[in-house]
């Protein structure tokens, strides 16, 4: 396994410099690796065998990778942040010492970057959750959480794309899907997309929740 890293805290423009060498790495070297990684600050590559990996590093100084331009899309997804959703909501307004209404407009005011996927299939890692609402994981995660509930973890903000156990705090849910294996690409969004918070009540959340919408951008 080898590894780029960058020193750095995360940006658009670090992501920018991040997409330009993994789109380098897999129209020059995708035969010789299986797999490639990313993280907020890091790109992990696979490589096949070790000499491989070695031929990399030796010609490393010499690559002039650019930056790859980000998307200008922005995805909305509708939330519901009503306490049945988001049964985290409460406690974790009161540790910031905020009103719900506060933290949820706090949420939904910014627009935030998708970095990555990791954790579980389609689970996005999203740049730009505002300072106040940022809080450390629980100390006891929870069995089960809901497929779309929104959710707070340390300085990221994500979005839960199937039922599984999770140690985030739970502010919301949205009925949009976020990870189908039957289309191809199983994900509608890609890194570098932008993801906006709308706001819906629960009579909006019930209906859609019986009948999901398919996202939309602008």
């Amino acid at each position: 396994m080898g590894e780029l890293r960058w020193n750095e805290i995360p940006s658009d423009s670090l992501l920018s410099r991040q997409l330009g060498w993994i789109d380098f790495l897999q129209k020059e070297w995708q035969v010789h690796f299986m797999d490639i990684r990313q993280g907020f600050t890091a790109v992990s590559v696979l490589w096949k065998n070790q000499q491989a990996q070695q031929t990399f590093k030796n010609q490393f100084l010499k690559f002039k990778v650019k930056p790859l331009k980000l998307t200008s899309r922005i995805w909305e997804i509708p939330v519901c942040y009503d306490l049945e959703y988001g049964k985290d909501l409460g406690s974790l307004a009161i540790e910031h010492r905020l009103r719900v209404n506060e933290v949820i407009q706090l949420h939904s005011s910014v627009t935030y970057r998708l970095h990555f996927f990791g954790f579980l299939p389609g689970f996005m890692y999203l740049n730009g959750l505002p300072v106040q609402l940022h809080t450390p994981r629980k100390s006891v995660p929870d069995r089960t959480v809901d497929a779309g509930s929104i959710a707070i973890g340390g300085t990221q903000t994500g979005i839960y794309p199937k039922e599984s156990p999770g140690g985030w705090h739970i502010i919301g849910r949205s009925p949009i899907s976020m990870f189908d294996p039957k289309k191809k690409p199983p994900v509608w969004a890609v890194p570098g997309d932008q993801i906006k918070f709308v706001p819906i009540d629960s009579e909006e959340m019930e209906k859609l929740l019986e009948e999901p919408p398919i996202p939309i951008f602008r």
